[in-house]
């Protein structure tokens, strides 16, 4: 081995230690970035030099060390669990704020809600039955009818209102994944290049797997991995990303547009761009916003009351018509001539909406029976009792109130069971791949030594060297 070998062992632990202290260096500027994954520097020992021939061999040490790469320290493992939790997560999440906005629309129980309304609605029947010659008592029923009728029209455009909200949001968080599948395409390009060219592009992956993630918050995405180093994103086991390009999703031209149509049936659905195929969707927020956007066959919250409140108008309208078109008028008991309908169902319209108050003059207010006299109030009592009847309208409605709150109740507990799942994986994974300033510090000062230790033995080696080049020969001139 050459005497000046020493040198270059040095010198490669001058250039090793100086990389790992500059990664080391990388990690504490990025302490505080999001998505960051620390890294290390990879060091192997050089081997000693042999000659090549039969019989060569050697005794000497190694000729140093080198830097073999840059390690990310993340986990497959951990990223993968991550984002199957944050897929759950983020469809129950979608799911259980959906039901708490319907919760607030509805607005039951409390002291404003409907079925306030519906009591002093046959609180006033009542009241018109204890005074049936009262004009007043009539004017104050046909006021509490008209406030029936405009809150289960104002509960129904609400809901189609907020059908609507979550149908644009769908659309918006669509676009956004096809944008966010073109920027994980370009950076699987990206890396694969530099890659090739023998670089790193550990932060590269970085964004990428910070995008993947994301991806898994929207369509419930997972990764496979090429021997490339590049990733295909995978949706219900389709390629939205597969190396170098993206798919794109869509809404389906079929999906309806607006609530009553999906209320009749309509299905919105998320296709691929490319052939119209349904993508099958099973996680992320789109996913769950599809349950809450699905027809009453499938179950979804904001159609299904739709139907129920339209079921509501109907009966309301059909209990009360039956009882007021066989009841007399002060004016009509005189001629033989019953009441007629007290609400009408517009049509064309949804019951919820077409609702209305039929009679606009408190004189046409119908309570008398057959043969009880003119001014007799029977009837308007045995409206009232329509409140307490086997299927009526206040016993329908608090059977639909019940349902929604256990239903959204169950949605909010299955989202924090789920959120509480997906926050422990990211604590995994943020305890696997996050900076530790303090361990970054004491690397430092490893590396620091060790460059410190690999120049004094630079300085010795030189000293050895100004001697037998210097000062060897030069006695006796």
């Amino acid at each position: 081995m050459s005497t000046f070998s020493g040198l270059g062992t040095a010198l490669s632990s001058l250039i090793a230690q100086r990389q790992a202290l500059e990664v080391s260096g990388q990690n504490v500027a990025n302490a505080n970035t999001v998505g960051y994954t620390r890294q290390r520097a990879a060091m192997a020992s050089l081997p000693a030099a042999t000659v090549p021939s039969m019989f060569s061999s050697t005794d000497g040490v190694g000729q140093g060390t080198a830097v073999t790469g840059f390690e990310r320290l993340g986990d497959v493992f951990l990223d993968a669990r991550l984002r199957n939790e944050t897929s759950g997560a983020s469809r129950l999440a979608a799911i259980a704020t959906e039901y708490k906005t319907l919760e607030t629309t509805i607005g039951e129980p409390s002291k404003t809600g409907f079925s306030k309304d519906l009591t002093a609605f046959w609180t006033a029947w009542s009241d018109v039955a204890a005074k049936p010659e009262a004009e007043a008592s009539r004017a104050v029923l046909l006021e509490n009818a008209k406030a029936v009728a405009d809150r289960i029209s104002t509960m129904y455009e609400d809901t189609g209102t907020q059908w609507s909200q979550a149908l644009t949001t769908t659309k918006s968080l669509v676009t956004q994944v096809n944008t966010t599948a073109t920027n994980i395409a370009d950076l699987n390009t990206r890396i694969l290049s530099i890659t090739n060219a023998g670089g790193s592009a550990n932060e590269l992956m970085d964004q990428r797997d910070l995008l993947v993630t994301q991806l898994s918050g929207l369509v419930g995405a997972s990764t496979r991995t090429n021997a490339d180093g590049t990733v295909d994103v995978m949706v219900a086991g389709n390629a939205l990303v597969s190396g170098g390009k993206a798919s794109a999703l869509a809404v389906s031209a079929g999906s309806p547009a607006s609530f009553q149509a999906a209320v009749d049936g309509g299905e919105v659905s998320i296709v691929w761009a490319g052939n119209g195929h349904p993508a099958g969707l099973e996680g992320g927020r789109v996913a769950g916003l599809l349950t809450a956007l699905a027809p009453p066959a499938g179950g979804g919250l904001l159609t299904s009351t739709g139907v129920s409140l339209n079921s509501l108008a109907t009966n309301l309208a059909g209990q009360v018509n039956a009882v007021h078109t066989a009841a007399y008028t002060v004016e009509g008991y005189a001629t033989g001539t019953t009441g007629g309908d007290f609400f009408t169902l517009a049509a064309g319209q949804p019951a919820a909406r077409g609702l209305t108050v039929a009679i606009t003059d408190p004189a046409d207010v119908a309570v008398a029976a057959a043969g009880k006299g003119a001014y007799d109030g029977s009837v308007g009592a045995q409206m009232a009792a329509l409140a307490n009847s086997a299927g009526s309208p206040d016993a329908q409605w608090s059977t639909f109130v019940v349902d929604l709150g256990v239903k959204s109740a169950s949605a909010a507990s299955r989202a924090t069971v789920a959120e509480a799942a997906r926050s422990t994986a990211a604590a995994a994974q943020l305890a696997q791949t996050s900076v530790d300033t303090d361990e970054e510090s004491v690397n430092m000062l490893a590396f620091q030594r060790a460059y410190e230790g690999a120049a004094r033995v630079l300085t010795a080696v030189d000293e050895m060297l100004d001697t037998l080049i210097n000062r060897t020969g030069v006695v006796g001139r």
